[in-house]
């Protein structure tokens, strides 16, 4: 057992420490060690003492948070918060060291301590119904509920008694106690020597609202609602609506809803139409209009037309020092890459054709399968048929059976009817007779109020008046004089005028200065970009001579002809879808099938065939696109090459011209 000589000053050691710890900031056993570092003044076994209960308390704090948080909602709801480490404190020891501690010496620590507090606490918490129900469900939530029983409830239970003894003695002791007042000197404090502030002015409450009267309840309440012949208005309305849209629809039909023969019309006409439309070619006048440019423009252009110059010179050194010219090689290349963009596009014609020669099968499959679909849907006919009529039939019968057992059930809802009614009449009865009892009693509540009301607006008008009375003051102000604070640098108001004056006029002048400097150099930069600018005309002036005799050049070269190899695989396709196209007309113009009944099959070829004329169209403009693009980037890079060569010399003179 724990032997202590000031219980009481022990605990008030232990809360002023918990009240220390912040987990956010600290961790427990950092806490602990500083802790350790302060009990030192104490004995061995009151400072392990101390030091366990803080490692209890805060190990399970959650638990006596439940107990505490608890007692303040209750029992405790005139307590400080300030005292709520105390408290903790004693719920720690009662649960977890009354074993250790002893009945004797737990009742000496709760006598030391307040005794009205540990008894409204003590008999809070040994309540034997909380610890039963909701205690015990609490601390369920964070331990198992059959080791909370075993190790905190039932050992509470069992010292219950014993408890309730100190409980009654602490009560005893309440109802029998003297009160003896200690006579201590008192610190009588000052006044300060402040200014006192203006009274507020008080605000005139608003007025209470009168209660205004009831509307009786509107005659429209029993009348059939207007909305309802409305919304049969507007049905009518939306169904015309859509009776037109529905005519118009079927009138401009789409191109995939017209019939064959129909669309036969429409691609004539259309064909007709596309033969008259002629394009006609733009004619492009590329004149030499001339361009405003910048000064960032000129100067990146001039340093543009300096860096080729450099690297013409570079190149032509490297020429006379014995370097090859890379036309040999250029020529292998674009061979080689001709050779492999005929292999490309002999592939790709081979592919599309593999896809015809597979949409052409497809649609023989297609016939064939649609021929089949027809002898079995009019079989299907005949038994759907058979099949109504005979659901028919038993839906009569249980129609007319719903009917009799509806009758049966309207005849006993109409004595339940009746009694509903008459219990209805005597609820409203009640209801108005509790409705006017309380009308007269808010009545009398705002008569009360707006009496009381007008006296205090009576007394608020009383002071404010009061308050308005003028109060004269005067104060002549002297711009000569200073302040008088007794300081090197005090000066007066007309003195501190003139020197801000004689301040401004030395600004003026340096901003003078500051512009005269800057128009110099604007000056200055614009000459500049005026040498740059006559630079850079006279190499545009070089350039577009030598692009004028390289257009030239190209005109007088013969243009060659695409041309596209075919090889047998190719040939041997295209007989083959021949042979198939033949095929399925031939078996199209035998089937004979009659409009009406196969118009959705004729629409959905006639779909399929236009989608695959149109697929077949895009794929051989994609193969011209990339076969204009492999060619028009092979001559570029071509003639670029050719281009340094060519115009090698005509740069390095006029570079010497330029210098």
């Amino acid at each position: 057992m724990v032997k202590m000589v000031s219980h009481g000053k022990h605990i008030a050691i232990i809360i002023q420490q918990l009240d220390k710890f912040n987990p956010e900031i600290q961790s427990m056993e950092d806490f602990l060690n500083e802790s350790a570092k302060l009990l030192k003044t104490l004995n061995v076994t009151d400072q392990e003492f101390a030091l366990d209960t803080l490692a209890g308390c805060i190990k399970y704090k959650s638990l006596l948070d439940v107990v505490v948080n608890a007692f303040f909602v209750q029992d405790g709801r005139y307590c400080l918060i300030a005292e709520r480490n105390l408290y903790i404190v004693i719920c720690y020891l009662a649960t977890f060291q009354l074993e250790e501690l002893g009945l004797q010496h737990f009742s000496r620590i709760v006598k030391s301590l307040d005794t009205a507090k540990m008894q409204k606490f003590l008999r809070f918490f040994f309540n034997p119904l909380y610890l039963n129900t909701w205690i015990k469900d609490e601390w369920s939530r964070f331990y198992d509920s059959l080791y909370v029983k075993e190790n905190w409830i039932d050992p509470l239970l069992r010292w219950q008694p014993k408890v309730q003894q100190l409980i009654e003695q602490l009560t005893d002791k309440l109802s029998n106690r003297t009160t003896t007042v200690k006579t201590s000197m008192v610190t009588q404090p000052k006044e300060f020597n402040l200014t006192v502030p203006k009274p507020r002015a008080i605000p005139i409450p608003l007025p209470i609202p009168v209660l205004e009267k009831g509307l009786p309840v509107p005659p429209s309440t029993y009348k059939p609602p207007k909305e309802k012949k409305q919304l049969e208005q507007i049905r009518t309305q939306n169904r015309q609506k859509a009776e037109d849209l529905l005519l118009k629809a079927n009138a401009d039909r789409f191109k995939c809803a017209i019939m064959k023969s129909e669309k036969a019309e429409n691609t004539q006409y259309e064909d007709s139409i596309k033969s008259k439309f002629q394009a006609q070619k733009v004619q492009r006048k590329i004149d030499n209009i001339p361009i405003k440019l910048n000064a960032a423009a000129i100067l990146r252009e001039g340093a543009l037309y300096q860096r080729k110059m450099e690297q013409e010179l570079k190149r032509i050194e490297n020429l006379l020092q014995g370097a090859r010219d890379p036309s040999e090689f250029l020529e292998w290349q674009k061979q080689m890459r001709d050779k492999d963009l005929e292999e490309q596009l002999a592939e790709i014609e081979y592919r599309r054709l593999r896809g015809k020669l597979s949409y052409e099968e497809a649609a023989l499959a297609h016939q064939n399968v649609i021929q089949e679909n027809k002898k079995k849907a009019d079989l299907m006919r005949e038994e759907k048929a058979d099949l109504m009529h005979q659901y028919e039939e038993k839906r009569l019968q249980e129609q007319q059976e719903v009917r009799d057992l509806v009758e049966q059930v309207i005849e006993g809802h109409k004595n339940a009817k009746e009694a509903k009614i008459k219990l209805q009449k005597y609820k409203q009865e009640i209801v108005q007779k509790v409705c006017e009892e309380k009308k007269e009693l808010h009545r009398q509540a705002l008569e009360e109020d707006e009496e009381k009301l007008r006296k205090r607006s009576e007394l608020i008008q009383q002071i404010r008046l009061i308050g308005l009375l003028p109060s004269i003051r005067h104060k002549f102000v002297d711009l000569t004089e200073t302040g008088g604070h007794g300081l090197t640098c005090e000066m007066s108001i007309v003195e501190l005028r003139e020197r801000l004056a004689l301040l401004r006029e030395e600004q003026k002048a340096a901003e003078e200065e500051r512009r005269d400097q800057i128009i110099h150099e604007k000056q200055a930069k614009e000459q500049l970009l005026l040498d740059k600018l006559d630079q850079i005309l006279v190499f545009r002036g070089e350039l577009s001579r030598a692009a004028a005799l390289k257009k030239e050049e190209e005109k007088r070269k013969p243009q060659s002809g695409e041309r596209l190899v075919k090889d047998e695989r190719i040939l041997d396709l295209q007989k083959r879808i021949v042979e198939k196209k033949k095929e399925r007309e031939k078996q199209e113009g035998l089937s004979k099938i009659t409009p009406q009944k196969s118009s959705i099959a004729s629409r959905k070829d006639t779909f399929q065939w236009k989608h695959w004329n149109e697929l077949e169209d895009s794929r051989e403009r994609q193969f011209k696109i990339f076969q204009h693009g492999f060619m028009a980037r092979e001559t570029a890079q071509k003639m670029s090459a050719y281009e340094e060569a060519r115009n090698g010399a005509k740069v390095c003179i006029l570079h010497s011209e330029v210098k």
